[in-house]
């Protein structure tokens, strides 16, 4: 028999009776009828902080027939569904990507909503990498602010295309043209508007459709119902003004809608529809819409523009590396027949064992089948397969491509890919940015110590920005990671999870080394002892770098003749690289570091492997020390919100920690400042605005860069850093 499930769009074929069981009806599933991929979309909801981000999914939900409440994310009730961590609700912010899947019009849409907060960037880059189109959620006041911007990077990392939503339009301050044209200036966006708003602030009631040039209401207690009516009189004109503007936008990516403006003719509305599906897709323009998610307007048009203008998977064009050939790519295609392709994008450790969501970029996996992990080469059992709904689980018995599902029962990382056959292919692993602050944490008890042993390797694993190690000289334990916050959200996990008190050192900053101007080398290593001795000599140029770029090490071999044998090549290389994780100056980590090869010599019985490896360790410090070397800290971008009243005080302060104010706007009696401040000056600032501002001020921070420290405070550094190492000496 053919059962049918609305809420899933998906059908099943029983072959067996159904019986009651605890009051539910139980049954099992046999023939799995294949979804239809036009009608299934990926996506993910990001923004800066406090931008409405999960206020907007509940909606969603709500909408869908997913949920029956709409809950808020800072209320009495029982807090918004996708925030289903206590401590989410307790502070009102997302610190976890949340996953679900709904249905919205016959389609299926697996629905990602991502943290805003910086310290939590990981969750966004890696749901990015798996997504194959996103809504960027934008504050109608605040419009694009720090956050907006990594965002925006990320998204175009990984080739996302998006649409934006001007969110809190019922704000006192709402402009939705000024966001529309700060996405254009800010983020180098095409940005179009395809809908205007109907008043702003309290006046805020509806939006006006551009293309099909009707006025839409939300009505009922939570907006659910969609009124349609003609324009009012006093927006005809701004409205006719925007279309034409929407028009010529996009007419610059279709040929036959821009010859029908040219001849003044009516232009189809279906076409206007595919032309921005196109440019949207291409990634050329960003399609903006409007609304307010708490005031329930604006919500369902803006499913509808997901379901009209984003890929489904069929659209999307994903490659993979051929294993065994960095250079040769595979195109994957969204088809179960094919072999199974698929990119586990994130760890969840709970007391049933870990969970491992995945994308399915091709083919399909079934319940209790054995598949390859393509870097361990390992075979392993996908015991159980889940849909999830934020914390819940469905447990199904297939996945197909395009899916996003989460799999019990393997141990493995972020980024690793999994295939039916080992070295199929392997997918483009995604960006982990590196900690900057880290803290010592010492456990209260000795009782507590296997437990946060137990906690910190399960953090580790779930999140590649937090990093752990001991410090063999002090034997503390030293946790690393994206900011004050991150840290304080995994040390009070650890609290609350493992029952664990510990002690927690003052934050610290992750100073880097890098040299300062080129210098060229001539080192000769030569050890003479009974035997055969050590003899390896090595000659090229240290030069410095950008510390900024994804490599902070390079190497290049230009030795040519023989003069060193290409086996002694590696080792050489190797030993420079080895050398980077402790500087001259305070035995900091080196970045920004190329070494030039060009010539060397060796000997015929005391060469070896070892010996150009000592050769190369000793010559880069002996090199870096007289090359200069400065000390770079990390530089942090910060959007300050203060009463214009207590704008010179904030200003004042930020000057007095080294801080550089970058941009000064007031609107509506709020003061909005974008400034640079180094990290080691920040430590405590939410405690000093508050003070400053009587609670009023709020700040985001991110960030921005590696600078140099000044002279003098970098003599300062130096002193401090080696206090701490002779006091661990003596200890």
């Amino acid at each position: 028999m053919i059962w049918s499930f609305p809420k899933s769009g998906l059908l099943y074929t029983l072959n067996s009776s159904i019986t009651r069981k605890c009051g539910t009806f139980s049954f099992s599933v046999g023939e799995f009828n294949t979804m239809d991929l036009s009608k299934l979309r990926n996506i993910g909801i990001s923004a800066h902080i406090d931008s409405g981000k999960t206020t907007l999914s509940e909606r969603i939900l709500f909408y869908a027939g997913r949920i029956h409440k709409i809950e808020e994310v800072k209320g009495d009730g029982d807090g918004a569904t996708m925030d289903y961590m206590e401590l989410e609700k307790e502070r009102g912010i997302t610190i976890t990507s949340a996953a679900t899947q709904l249905q919205w019009k016959d389609n299926i849409i697996n629905l990602i909503d991502t943290p805003g907060h910086v310290d939590f960037t990981i969750e966004v880059e890696r749901s990015l990498r798996v997504l194959d189109g996103a809504v960027l959620v934008l504050c109608s006041v605040g419009g694009v602010q720090s956050q907006s911007l990594t965002v925006d990077r990320q998204m175009r990392r990984y080739g996302v295309p998006r649409l934006a939503f001007v969110n809190k339009m019922d704000r006192t301050g709402a402009d939705a043209y000024r966001v529309a044209q700060q996405v254009r200036d800010k983020l180098n966006a095409n940005a179009i508007m395809m809908q205007i708003p109907i008043g702003a602030g309290e006046t805020f009631e509806g939006v006006i459709d551009l293309i099909t040039m009707k006025a839409f209401f939300f009505d009922g207690k939570d907006g659910e119902d969609v009124r349609e009516e003609e324009i009012p009189a006093d927006y005809v004109a701004k409205a006719k003004e925007m279309r034409q503007k929407m028009l010529d936008g996009l007419s610059d990516f279709n040929e036959q809608l821009m010859e029908l403006l040219f001849n003044e003719q009516e232009v189809p509305t279906e076409l206007i529809y595919q032309a921005c599906k196109d440019a949207t897709q291409a990634r050329k323009i960003t399609p903006v819409f409007c609304g307010s998610a708490f005031k329930n307007k604006g919500v369902q048009l803006l499913l509808d523009a997901v379901l009209r203008y984003l890929p489904s998977p069929l659209e999307r064009t994903i490659s993979a590396r051929k294993f065994g050939n960095e250079e040769e790519k595979m195109a994957l295609v969204p088809e179960p027949e094919k072999p199974f392709v698929g990119m586990a994008f994130k760890i969840v450790e709970d007391p049933f064992g870990q969970l491992t969501f995945m994308r399915i970029y091709q083919g399909k996996v079934s319940k209790g089948e054995m598949y390859v992990n393509q870097r361990t080469s390992k075979k392993e059992r996908f015991s159980r397969i889940v849909r999830m709904h934020a914390d819940k689980r469905e447990e199904i018995d297939v996945a197909e491509a395009g899916d996003i599902v989460a799999i019990m029962g393997i141990d493995c990382a972020s980024g690793e890919t999994y295939s039916n056959d080992r070295e199929f292919c392997s997918l483009e692993s995604m960006y982990v940015p590196e900690p900057v602050i880290k803290v010592a944490v010492t456990p209260a008890s000795r009782a507590d110590a296997d437990k946060m042993s137990k906690a910190l390797n399960r953090f580790r694993k779930e999140d590649p920005t937090f990093q752990v190690y001991n410090d063999e000289e002090t034997s503390e334990t030293i946790i690393c990671g994206m900011g004050e916050l991150h840290l304080d959200i995994y040390v009070e996990r650890m609290r609350r999870e493992y029952k664990v008190e510990v002690n927690v050192g003052a934050p610290k900053v992750s100073y880097r080394e890098t040299p300062g101007e080129a210098k060229e080398f001539n080192y000769k290593h030569k050890k003479q002892t009974g035997g055969s001795g050590q003899f390896a000599h090595i000659v090229g140029k240290l030069s410095p770098m950008d510390p900024e770029g994804e490599k902070t090490f390079e190497f290049e071999d230009h030795v040519t003749g023989g003069r060193i044998p290409k086996q002694f090549i590696p080792p050489v290389e190797k030993g420079f690289k080895d050398s980077m994780f402790k500087g001259p100056l305070a035995e900091f980590p080196v970045v920004g570091v190329k070494i030039d090869l060009e010539d060397g010599s060796y000997h015929d019985v005391d060469s070896s492997e070892r010996a150009f490896y000592i050769a190369a360790c000793d010559c880069f410090r002996e090199t870096l020390r007289s090359a200069n070397p400065m000390l770079l800290e990390p530089i942090m971008k910060c959007d300050i919100e203060c009463p214009e009243n207590d704008q010179g005080s904030v200003v004042g302060d930020i000057i007095s920690r080294r801080g550089l104010v970058n941009n000064t706007d007031a609107r509506d009696g709020i003061s909005y400042i974008t400034a640079e401040v180094p990290l080691a000056n920040t430590f405590g600032y939410a405690t000093d605005l508050r003070s400053m501002t009587k609670g009023q001020g709020t700040f985001a921070m991110e960030l921005a860069r590696y600078a140099a420290v000044p002279r003098s405070l970098q003599d300062e550094i130096i002193n401090e850093r080696k206090k701490q190492l002779a006091a661990r000496a003596k200890a």
